[in-house]
Parts: C-alpha cells; sequence; structure tokens
C-alpha cells in the first residue's frame, strides 16, 4: 500500500467538509474575520492603487459582468472581480495574517469563495463552509513551510493561497474526491507570488491573492470538466515544497498540513492586525507607541529595533530605503518608519500611510536613527515580536519590549474588537447605515445568500483616491 498524498487527504476533507460538523465559535470567529476584511476592502476603495487595478481590468474584461466589486457601483467577469475585490482586501496591508503560516489566508481565500458562491447563486452557509475549508487549508500549507518561503524570495499569501482557493472552490462546485485532487494539480502549475517588490516599493504584492483566488477557481473549474494534473502537488519531486525551497525543503514539516484536520480550528489562530501595516512591524511599532510619552521630544542619540531574525530581510533590509520610504508600501515594511511613527505620535494608524506623513522631515530624522538586530530570543514564527531601546542625549535609556505581538492567539483582537475596526474603516468611505447593513449581513450571512451580500457590498462608496 503506497502512502495517499497530500492532495489526496485534503481532496477526502473537502469533499466531506460540511458546515454543521464545524464549532459554533469557529464559525462567528469567521464571520468576524470576514467582517474585518471587508471593512479594510471598503476603506481601501479610496486609494488610487485601486483606482489603477480597476481601469486595467476594466480594459480587459470589456462590457459586461455578473460579480460586483465593492464600493465601485459596477461588476466584472468573475475572475477580474476576484482578483480586483482581493486587492481590495489586501491593498492597505490591514487584513489578517496566520501566524504559523505567515499568511495571509482570508485575502484570497474570502474573494474567490464569494465570487465563485455569487456566481452559482449559493447560499450565505455554503460561503462560509467554502471560506472556512480555504482557511484551514491555506493555514495548514503555509506552517508546514516554517517561514521558508519568504527566506527565498515568494510570497506565500499568493503561492499557498492558491491551493486554499481551488479547495474552497472545489467545495463550492460540489467536485468529488479524484476531481479535487486534480484540480490541486493544476494549481501546482498557476501558484505565483515574488517578494521582489521589497526592494522598490511596488505594487505587484497587492496583486498576488486575486490572482490566487482566480488560478484556484480556474484549476477547478478545469478539474470538473474532466482536465488531468498532477497526483503529488505537494510532496512530489518538483511538487510546490520541493521545486520552491530547494534546501529549505528538508526543513518543512509536511505532517502539519492534515494533523488535527476537521477537530483543530486554524481558523481561530488567524491573528487580525491593530496596525496597517506588515504584521513583522506590529510589535516595535506598539513597543515605540508606548514610549512615546516617556521619551516627550527629548534629543535622541540612537535607537534600537530588535526583531526576529526571520524577519530581517522583509522589513530591516536594505536599512537606507527602511530609513526612508519612498511610498506608502514601503512605509508599511519598514521597521524604522513604524519605530519613528510610533515614537513620535503614539500610535500608527492609516494616516501613516499619507505622502505628508511618510516624507515628514521630524519622523525621516528618527527614522534614521533606527537600527535593527536580530533577537536571537525571539519566538518565531509563533510570535511577531520586538524590542525598542531609546538612548537619549541626556543618558537615559527608555526601553519596552513586546515579545508576544497583539493579535496573536494568546494575546487576541476580541470580536467586538473587530466589528469597531470595521466601523473604523468602513466611516473611510460609507456612511453608518450602510455599514450597519454590512454588518448584519455579514454577522446573519448563514441565513442569507452570497448574492445578496455581495450586491449590498457593490454599492458605490465615496471616492478620493489617495496616493
Amino acid at each position: 500500500m503506497t502512502q495517499p498524498t497530500l492532495s489526496s487527504r485534503l481532496a477526502g476533507f473537502s469533499a466531506g467538509f460540511r458546515l454543521e460538523t464545524v464549532p459554533d465559535e469557529v464559525r462567528t470567529r469567521a464571520r468576524h474575520l470576514i467582517l474585518d476584511a471587508l471593512g479594510i476592502a471598503i476603506a481601501c476603495t479610496q486609494w488610487d492603487f485601486a483606482r489603477v487595478t480597476l481601469a486595467g481590468l476594466r480594459e480587459l474584461a470589456g462590457p459586461g459582468g455578473d460579480v460586483p466589486v465593492i464600493g465601485h457601483g459596477e461588476s466584472l467577469p468573475l475572475r477580474d472581480a476576484v482578483a480586483m475585490n482581493a486587492l481590495l482586501v489586501h491593498g492597505l496591508d490591514y487584513d489578517d495574517t496566520h501566524p504559523a503560516g505567515v499568511i495571509h489566508a482570508t485575502t484570497s481565500v474570502l474573494p474567490a469563495a464569494l465570487g465563485l458562491a455569487t456566481r452559482l447563486g449559493s447560499s450565505g452557509r455554503d460561503l462560509l463552509a467554502a471560506y472556512i475549508l480555504g482557511m484551514e487549508t491555506t493555514t495548514r500549507l503555509g506552517a508546514a513551510a516554517r517561514g521558508g518561503f519568504h527566506q527565498v524570495g515568494f510570497h506565500p499569501t499568493g503561492l499557498i493561497g492558491t491551493f486554499g482557493c481551488t479547495l474552497a472552490a472545489a467545495r463550492l462546485l460540489g467536485l468529488d474526491e479524484e476531481r479535487t485532487v486534480q484540480a490541486q494539480g493544476i494549481a501546482l502549475s498557476f501558484a505565483s507570488g515574488s517578494l521582489e517588490f521589497l526592494n522598490d516599493g511596488a505594487w505587484t504584492k497587492r496583486l498576488h491573492p486575486g490572482w490566487a483566488g482566480a488560478a484556484g477557481i480556474t484549476a477547478a473549474t478545469l478539474a470538473k470538466n474532466g482536465f488531468v494534473g498532477t497526483r503529488a502537488a505537494y510532496e512530489g519531486r518538483f511538487g510546490l515544497y520541493n521545486s520552491h525551497l530547494g534546501a529549505l525543503a528538508e526543513k518543512c514539516d509536511l505532517d502539519l498540513v492534515a494533523a488535527g484536520l476537521g477537530t483543530v480550528w486554524e481558523t481561530n489562530n488567524v491573528a487580525i492586525k491593530p496596525v496597517p501595516a506588515c504584521h513583522f512591524t506590529h510589535a516595535c511599532a506598539d513597543a515605540a507607541s508606548l514610549l512615546h510619552r516617556d521619551w516627550n521630544n527629548a534629543p535622541v542619540q540612537r535607537i534600537v529595533a530588535r526583531v526576529p531574525a526571520g524577519v530581517m530581510k522583509t522589513v530591516c533590509e536594505p536599512i537606507e530605503n527602511k530609513r526612508r520610504p519612498a511610498n506608502a508600501y514601503e512605509a508599511q515594511f519598514s521597521i524604522p518608519y513604524s519605530v519613528a511613527t510610533g515614537l513620535r505620535f503614539g500610535r500608527f494608524t492609516l494616516d501613516a500611510l499619507e505622502p505628508a506623513a511618510y516624507q515628514d522631515p521630524q519622523t525621516l530624522a528618527l527614522a534614521a536613527l533606527v537600527e535593527c538586530e536580530a533577537d536571537p530570543k525571539a519566538d518565531f514564527p509563533r510570535y511577531y515580536g520586538g524590542e525598542v531601546i531609546v538612548e537619549l542625549a541626556d543618558g537615559r535609556t527608555l526601553r519596552h519590549s513586546e515579545p508576544i505581538n497583539r493579535g496573536a492567539a494568546t494575546r487576541p483582537i476580541s470580536n467586538s474588537d473587530i466589528v469597531a475596526k470595521f466601523h473604523d474603516n468602513a466611516a473611510r468611505a460609507v456612511d453608518r447605515a450602510q455599514a450597519d447593513r454590512i454588518l448584519h449581513a455579514v454577522l446573519s450571512l448563514e441565513q442569507g445568500s452570497a448574492r445578496d451580500l455581495a450586491q449590498l457590498l457593490g454599492v458605490r462608496a465615496r471616492l478620493e483616491n489617495k496616493q
């Protein structure tokens, strides 16, 4: 007897997945994760990159379309709408993260499931089931790499998200176990996502989750119609981990992928972002913010930010770029800028992504003093900790450590906090009445339909087009 492949084990889980087997606590948390993502998407409608992306997708799509674009009062063909809606969820880097998988799972799975469920006329229950299925598989596939994808330059949100979206789409399309195996094999040839954007602030990262969603829908639909894919998409000689990780593949733990499926719910371990920036910056941003009052504008000689070694390439290098972000995206992936902003203002909000903020001379002067050091004691990737040490000209030293970042499983953001965050984000683009309608539709999703939710989300928001 040969060992079943991971594709077959995940296919069995997908084909047999039923929402009624999911504990109420997990379903409630899943609805709040969806709410958080949609609030971010609504806020994101105000930014120029959203306008530019929609213009390009509209040109490619031509007239017509049956899936609403969030906050824009128009529809696009299925895969284009998925790409656009995922960009809106992910565009401000305010969306949730699964720490062990180092992956933003909702940002690909939700738009894919919502788009396809809208096309199919699925119930809210079916949408929620597909979403949870996608979350449970995406997070585990990411965790198996033990942080390796970032080290070799791949963005797991796009790369791994493709497979979670494939499984969610297979569930909505009613694929049997064999066709779901084939779908994952097809997805292997679609999955992508490069971290090169870190070097120049390119917008490409924002496209990764939508590409994953469109690819997942494509793979599942091809499999439904009989297209044949490879059977060892993950552990094969040129499967996902071996082909993308090289020598680091030896450090993978593929047993994590199927461990606890259906009994241990990784959806509950997804971390909500309290800061609109890369999750790797949060602990240092918070530590600096908590030092704000004690600092009180005293002259500074030196600032040290201590972070896990595994995040240095992403948020600390190259250091000169990180000290002087050229755009909002570079600001979101900068420990020096996050520390300077937190120290100076006592918080890091969406306002920190405005050009006036990341070009401010006083903030940049503080950022220029920040040095990054790897912390050998950091418990990464379980936590995205950080410590800030401020050496003042008068000889005093201020320091604060956040070994467990806010939003981690042992320091979670509550559901009521998510509702408050949703309203803060939604208020940037829609009135309170519209926000309340969306809130009710999401939290009562199991009594509604995917199409009704999509149409409600598609109502045109105020558009200001920030840079």
